[in-house]
C-alpha cells in the first residue's frame, strides 16, 4: 500500500460508515453496541469526536485534549454524523497532510504522528466502527476488497499487551480464530467477536 493511498483507503471506509449510520433512528440510540458498556448513543457521539479530532490534528490544531471530549448528540445524530465526517475528509485531503505531524493527546500526552500513519489509525477505526454500527442494526456488513488487506495488516500491527486491559482502551485484548476470512480476523485481531452478541 503506498503512503498516499491510506487518504483514500479512509474515505471510502468512512464514507460507508456514513451510509450505515444514515440507518439510524431515534429508537436504536439506546441499542446496546459491540463496544462494551456503549449503547449506540455512545457510539456515535464517540465516533463524532473522533472525525473532528482527527480532523483538527490535520491542521494543526489536535494538541488540546478538550477537543476529543465526547458531547452529546445533537437532535439530528445522522445529519450531525455526516457533517463530522465530511469535515475529516475534507481535512485529509489538504496538501501536504501525509507528512504532518498529527498531535493525538488520546493515546498518551504529548503523543504525536506522521500524517500517514495517523491516517492508518483512523481508517482501522472506521472499519472496525462501521462494523459495529451495522452489526448493532442487524445489518450485513461487507469490507469492500480494496479494503480488506490494508486493514488486516493495520490491525496485525496493532500492539496487544497489558495497555488493552485500560479504561477507555481502543480495542479489547485479541481473540483466538482459525478464520483465513480477512474481516473476521481484524475483529478478533481487534478484540471483537464477529458473532456478537453471541
Amino acid at each position: 500500500m503506498g503512503m498516499a493511498d491510506i487518504r483514500e483507503l479512509n474515505r471510502l471506509a468512512v464514507d460507508h460508515s456514513v451510509t450505515l449510520v444514515s440507518r439510524v433512528t431515534a429508537a436504536d440510540l439506546g441499542r446496546a453496541t459491540p463496544c462494551s458498556g456503549w449503547n449506540l448513543a455512545d457510539l456515535l457521539s464517540h465516533m463524532i469526536v473522533q472525525h473532528h479530532g482527527f480532523a483538527a490534528s490535520a491542521r494543526g490544531q489536535g494538541a488540546d485534549p478538550a477537543i476529543w471530549a465526547p458531547q452529546p448528540l445533537s437532535d439530528d445524530p445522522v445529519a450531525e454524523y455526516a457533517e463530522a465526517a465530511a469535515d475529516v475528509t475534507a481535512a485529509y485531503a489538504e496538501s501536504g497532510v501525509l507528512e504532518r505531524y498529527f498531535d493525538l493527546p488520546e493515546f498518551a500526552p504529548g503523543f504525536r504522528a506522521p500524517g500517514s500513519l495517523a491516517i492508518g489509525f483512523h481508517f482501522i477505526d472506521y472499519v472496525v466502527h462501521g462494523w459495529d454500527v451495522a452489526r448493532t442494526l442487524g445489518l450485513d456488513y461487507r469490507l469492500d476488497d480494496t479494503l480488506a488487506e490494508p486493514a488486516l495488516g493495520i490491525a496485525t500491527a496493532v500492539p496487544d499487551g497489558t495497555e488493552r486491559l485500560q479504561p477507555g482502551a481502543a480495542f479489547a485484548p485479541s481473540l483466538s480464530s482459525p478464520t483465513t476470512d480477512p474481516l473476521e480476523r481484524i475483529l478478533t485481531l481487534l478484540g471483537r467477536s464477529p458473532g456478537w452478541p453471541h
